[in-house]
Formats: structure tokens, C-alpha cells, sequence
């Protein structure tokens, strides 16, 4: 797991690609969280929060893939 950890710090310091990832990545969560924090959510918010949620997923793949592409050729 340290790892991985050093491999993201890394990829962030050396991979425009990662770090925009990462970036889109927090500005999501940070939505979600507003939308979770709010006391009722309208059906609006709802298809909002599931949208975030997928785009979220996609973006943690997309950096699980390059993790995993780095550590492909760097391990080899």
C-alpha cells in the first residue's frame, strides 16, 4: 500500500495526465460532499450526486490504469 502511495505522489509530480486526474477527481468529491451535506436533496440533486458518483469512478479508474501502466514498465 506505501507502494502505491509513492507511485501517486510520483505520477503527480511527473504526469500532467495523473495530476489533471487527481484534480478532477477532488473538485468532484468536494460537489458531492456539498450535495451530501445538504439537509434534503431534490430529485435534481439526486441525479447530480449519481452522476458525480459515476464520473468519480471513471476518473479512479482512468488513475488506477496508469498505476498500474507504470508499474508495468517499471517493475519489468
Amino acid at each position: 500500500m506505501e507502494h502505491n502511495e509513492e507511485l501517486k505522489t510520483h505520477l503527480m509530480a511527473t504526469s500532467e495526465e495523473f495530476r489533471s486526474l487527481v484534480e478532477r477527481h477532488t473538485q468532484l468529491k468536494q460537489q458531492l460532499e456539498a450535495i451530501e451535506a445538504k439537509p434534503r436533496l431534490t430529485m435534481e440533486d439526486e441525479q447530480q450526486e449519481h452522476q458525480i458518483k459515476k464520473q468519480k469512478l471513471h476518473l479512479k479508474d482512468q488513475m488506477n490504469w496508469m498505476l498500474a501502466q507504470y508499474k508495468a514498465q517499471h517493475v519489468a
